[in-house]
């Protein structure tokens, strides 16, 4: 879903270029400040200059706070924006060391207050800050209301070996201390995990010594590897510390759209799409192809509103004619 050129400012030029074509003329760098009902039309007033009058508006002003204050002018219902799609910062520096390590498949159980804890599978990213990677940022789409609310602080579980049970790890750790007793636990990983991670939770989260070696692990030793294996807790102290959030939740709320034609319910002939409204995806394209289709139903809807509202008005020459006759 990203052009050829993996340039955000190609989707940019493409759209002036076709507004250009077709000889509409744009008012750049006039920001909007209020929107008021004229008949059956708008008048859109500008930060500065003449106000522009319409038969037809259409806000799609993206997360600007600027346009959820023009939606609620008519009386539209908004839910509170808040961050989606963001990574988790975590408070351990020795996880943090571990920058770059990528795991294809963990299992993340996300605990948060009153409400049922989230559950998501996927790859996962260390980073400098904490983690990040499909499985992380979707989870942060699921939870953006509940961590918005907890200030971004709760807790993770993380199954680093989701394809095995509790049982089948204990037994392969339990195997490896028959067959390579000799070696050291913190260096030899009988699981497809990478090393560094493998040391960080033998040493860091297991407390191992570095030169253990597997004959010499204790019951409670193994346990509590097995335990950091499969559901180890980690605290989420925050969301991405550069505010790298993809998309926004919340927005003008749903029932008061007609989303075959993205009309508002409340206030006819003014229309809404994109991230203004109550709408927001995980990873994958999703949250363009909502921008881009309720963009598209709306225009549709507003050519033939138009269309119709031309084609329907009475001629007032035939009739102004047709008075004169009967004078």
């Amino acid at each position: 879903l990203f052009p050829t050129t993996d340039d955000s400012g190609t989707v940019i030029d493409c759209l002036l270029g076709e507004a250009r074509r077709l000889g509409l003329h744009l008012h750049r760098g006039q920001a909007a400040i209020r929107v008021e009902r004229s008949g059956s039309g708008f008048v859109v007033s500008p930060k500065t200059g003449l106000p522009w009058r319409c038969d037809r508006l259409l806000l799609a002003t993206g997360s600007s706070p600027a346009g959820y204050r023009l939606a609620q002018t008519p009386g539209h219902s908004l839910v509170p924006p808040v961050p989606s799609l963001f990574t988790f910062t975590l408070a351990d520096p020795e996880l943090r060391a571990l920058a770059g390590v990528a795991v294809e498949g963990v299992a993340l159980k996300l605990r948060l207050e009153e409400q049922p804890p989230l559950h998501q599978r996927g790859p996962l990213l260390i980073t400098h800050w904490g983690l990040s990677g499909p499985a992380i940022l979707k989870l942060s789409a699921y939870g953006a209301i509940a961590l918005h609310r907890q200030h971004y602080q709760a807790r993770l579980e993380i199954n680093w070996l989701p394809q095995l049970s509790q049982e089948q790890v204990r037994q392969t750790l339990l195997e490896l201390q028959q067959s390579q007793g000799k070696r050291w636990v913190a260096s030899f990983s009988p699981f497809p995990l990478p090393r560094r991670l493998w040391q960080y939770l033998a040493q860091h989260r297991a407390g191992l010594p570095p030169h253990l070696p597997w004959a010499s692990l204790a019951k409670g030793q193994r346990q509590s590897l097995v335990d950091e294996l499969t559901g180890g807790i980690y605290d989420i102290v925050g969301k991405g510390v550069f505010k790298e959030e993809f998309v926004t939740c919340g927005g003008v709320e749903l029932r008061e759209v007609n989303f075959k034609t993205l009309e508002s319910r409340l206030c006819p002939g003014l229309y809404l799409a994109g991230e203004i409204l109550n709408i927001d995806g995980l990873t994958g394209g999703f949250n363009f192809q909502n921008a881009w289709t309720t963009g598209w139903l709306a225009g549709r809807a507003m050519a033939a509103s138009c269309l119709e509202r031309k084609t329907s008005a009475p001629d007032q020459t035939q009739g102004l004619a047709r008075s004169r006759q009967n004078d």
